[in-house]
């Protein structure tokens, strides 16, 4: 049974807007007032100079992880590129020279232009082979073809613009935990 909801009962200024329409225009040139005496009140970015803090779960840019000998975590096991409902995760894989790792990707590449920036891929990696915080968010090239981001560009980052507690991050070359993850990559404790 449907709930009948009683309407409020207007009175004359009401019913011919005039008031609400004058109380609506007080708030916008309260804004403006606020805007124009005060430009601390309205935080703004200079863009191209300064670039806006992202935060660190902002899904941006791609990365592939590295393993501590600096080659992809990627085992080629295609779980990215069957969660990713835009379809822009090409992968092309070879049989890995190290026994204890099946396959390896050969070609790795993101077609920026379909990506819709899920997370699905990330979400699905089984490895953590795959993240998305760059903080990247802004990507201009002047032709398609850049948008394309190959296995090269993907593992092309830098440990220490990661977070020391990042453990991933840290144990890849030229990370501060990175003597540790190769030593026990050497002995075979950490695949």
């Amino acid at each position: 049974m449907a709930k009948v909801v009683p309407r409020p009962e207007l009175n004359f200024w009401e019913r011919i807007y005039f008031i609400e329409i004058f109380k609506g225009l007080a708030t916008t040139l309260g804004h403006a007032r606020k805007g124009l005496t005060d430009p601390a009140h309205f935080p703004t970015v200079n863009y191209p100079e300064e670039k806006p803090e992202l935060p660190r779960d902002y899904r941006a840019r791609h990365r592939l992880m590295k393993r501590a000998d600096g080659s992809p975590r990627c085992v080629a096991c295609y779980m990215c590129s069957t969660a990713c409902p835009a379809r822009c995760i090409n992968i092309v894989a070879e049989t890995s020279p190290d026994r204890h790792i099946e396959k390896r990707p050969v070609k790795f590449e993101i077609d920026l232009l379909l990506c819709v920036f899920c997370g699905y891929c990330v979400e699905a990696c089984p490895c953590d082979a795959i993240r998305m915080d760059t903080k990247l968010g802004v990507m201009v090239h002047d032709n398609r073809a850049d948008f394309v981001i190959d296995k090269t560009k993907l593992m092309d980052w830098d440990p220490k613009d990661y977070p020391v507690d990042d453990l991933t991050s840290q144990s890849a070359p030229g990370g501060a935990r990175h003597a540790d993850a190769l030593a026990r990559l050497q002995s075979g404790s950490d695949h």
